[in-house]
């Protein structure tokens, strides 16, 4: 009994693992989906195999075509880039300026913008994300303030009584 629960358990792997991988048969639920694969017709086989070299050559000479376009592109236009260079080179510093500038200047705008509704949601009594932390720092504020006042006070009231 043990001795068939053993094979019975080397054939269920074998089935999950494949022939040569751990022993055992392949279970006959395994073997259909293999014969499925081997009973497609040729015909199809070949047409795949047509489309895809097909497809891979066309772009092959897809890519050769484009390759000599720029290397062509590229000879045409690299005398244009030596003689123009002393103007292209200032204006492409120019135009990189000039994005920056507006780059950085948006950037300030949206967060002047965010500051400006932040201060107006606070003022009108809504309360904002980080109020809480404002009013705990007015309070430290406040109460330094009093604590410098009265030390402030404490020492004219010092000078004046000498």
């Amino acid at each position: 009994m043990a001795m068939a629960e053993h094979q019975r358990g080397e054939g269920q792997r074998g089935g999950l693992m494949g022939p040569g991988m751990g022993g055992g048969l392949m279970t006959g639920g395994m073997m259909g989906g293999g014969q499925m694969q081997q009973k497609q017709p040729m015909v199809a086989s070949v047409l795949k195999a047509l489309t895809a070299a097909a497809a891979g050559g066309s772009m092959l000479v897809l890519s050769g075509l484009i390759l000599a376009g720029t290397v062509i592109a590229l000879t045409i236009a690299t005398p244009l880039l030596v003689i123009f260079s002393p103007v292209l080179v200032p204006a492409a510093i120019a135009v990189g300026l000039l994005a920056a500038g507006f780059v950085t200047s948006g950037g300030l705008g949206v967060a002047a913008l965010s500051v400006f509704s932040w201060m107006y949601k606070y003022l009108t009594g809504k309360h904002p994300p980080g109020a809480d932390q404002l009013e705990q720092a007015k309070a430290r504020f406040a109460s330094k303030a009093r604590d410098i006042k009265e030390s402030a006070q404490h020492r004219i009231d010092q000078v004046q009584a000498s």
